[in-house]
């Protein structure tokens, strides 16, 4: 696995680069306070803006690491993030990097996460030699493996 780090990447509608401190404010009302967004994830809605800003502020430094990868789901017609997808996990032993993601409500069901999937699918597969991909889904939430099944991943089984 040949490390890369966060390195911008486009696709057709995306773009997909590194979070600033100045994407709070869109984290925050995009997708961040929304309980229905982070009803299935690992974390809660953010309270304020300013839990937003801390959140960036402690992925800034690192983006230092070549072995980092956190992107912002930045839609181009509006110009600022509309969610997020990264390695929330990695193994360089077996080299297999884990995904996870999340999108603002208001952008469901419009294919913006399988196409930034998929461009990472590709990125980590092709530029980055990885020999496995993993994502997971809570199963209250099936939408979110439609995406994963539709990038190409297969149903292992539930845990």
């Amino acid at each position: 696995m040949t490390h890369k780090g966060t390195v911008t990447l486009e696709t057709e509608r995306l773009v997909l680069r590194r979070f600033t401190t100045e994407d709070a404010e869109a984290m925050f009302r995009n997708w961040a306070n929304d309980t229905e967004v982070t009803r299935y994830l690992t974390w809660p809605p953010h309270s304020d803006v300013s839990v937003s800003r801390e959140v960036i502020d402690s992925w800034l430094p690192l983006y230092r690491n070549l072995n980092h990868y956190s992107w912002a789901i930045v839609l181009k017609k509006i110009g600022e993030p509309i969610g997020s997808i990264a390695a929330v996990d990695q193994r360089d032993d077996i080299k297999m990097i884990h995904i996870g993601y999340c999108i603002g409500q208001k952008w469901w069901r419009n294919a913006y996460t399988s196409e930034a999937l998929s461009k990472l699918i590709r990125f980590f597969f092709v530029d980055m030699g990885v020999n496995r991909i993993e994502s997971r889904h809570d199963p209250r939430n099936p939408n979110s493996g439609k995406v994963m099944l539709k990038c190409g991943l297969k149903y292992e089984g539930t845990i």
